[in-house]
């Protein structure tokens, strides 16, 4: 497992190329990592995940591969066969490659790595003007790899997610960040309401895109330490951390538009932070 310090989990394998290619789906390694895809619990108990693509095998980084599986008949290209080389790989047929696949058109590249883990204080550390997106009971994995990767583009510091919300290393997470988890502190409180209060003790103004807030989003001040709260997507904000922010904003709705994406809405908000601390 990683420590709190963001380093990955266990102790890399260096898997060995062999000659002999994996050709049966009941496997155990094949069963393995079926049954990482589908289950979370599993993902946790373990300290792995499953990233899958030629993207996601390049920048995974070396110290967090534990194993590499590519296809009978993956083209191994000179940068992806450097890669292979440093990490070792086992090569499976088409058919057990289709099944420990999680994605209707597999690239034929896919890798079990080690969790990472973080802490508040990590996050907080070295921040002279953090920017924070707290995320509670977001439930499609889409929305949240999506606000991983666009928070990566505009700078956050971390983003801090409520135990309810789905799983960060869901596969369909995992391919939404198009890498960016690899890069972007995150952690998932025990408490998102006191972890908030503690945001606030060091400074940090909280602000929630909320039905009650009459001042737009861009008429605020986000050039100081900043946090903005992200609600599940039918249900918004609970009651309870809605209160424990210091202002309502809202974002402006022409047409019949009630409210925005959540990740949508996410990525306005940091980026008119990110615009602000430009100017």
């Amino acid at each position: 497992m990683a420590d709190s310090h963001g380093s990955a989990g266990p102790p890399i394998v260096n898997m060995q190329t062999v000659e002999s290619m994996i050709t049966s789906v009941t496997n155990k390694k094949v069963k393995s990592i079926v049954q990482l895809n589908k289950k979370a619990g599993l993902r946790r108990k373990e300290g792995i995940f499953i990233a899958e693509g030629i993207k996601m095998f390049l920048e995974a980084p070396l110290e967090s591969v534990l194993e590499v599986y590519v296809s009978e008949g993956f083209h191994k290209v000179s940068q992806i066969e450097q890669k292979l080389k440093q990490c070792g790989y086992e090569t499976v047929s088409e058919e057990v490659f289709s099944k420990i696949s999680d994605t209707q058109t597999p690239q034929g590249i896919l890798c079990v790595l080690g969790q990472s883990h973080y802490s508040l204080k990590d996050m907080l550390e070295g921040q002279e003007v953090p920017l924070f997106l707290i995320v509670e009971g977001l439930q499609d994995p889409g929305n949240l790899g999506t606000i991983l990767r666009t928070g990566e583009g505009a700078g956050v510091s971390g983003v801090i997610m409520s135990k309810d919300t789905v799983d960060i290393y869901n596969p369909k997470t995992i391919r939404s960040t198009m890498g960016s988890i690899y890069r972007v502190p995150f952690f998932y409180a025990d408490d998102i309401v006191q972890t908030v209060k503690a945001l606030q003790k060091d400074g940090i103004k909280v602000y929630a895109a909320h039905l009650k807030g009459e001042k737009s989003y861009s008429r605020c001040d986000y050039t100081g330490g900043t946090a903005f709260l992200i609600g599940n997507e039918g249900n918004g904000l609970s009651e309870e951390l809605s209160e424990a922010a210091d202002n309502y904003i809202k974002i402006p709705m022409k047409g019949q538009v009630e409210s925005l994406n959540a990740a949508v809405s996410a990525s306005l908000l940091i980026y008119e932070a990110a615009r602000q601390r430009e100017n």
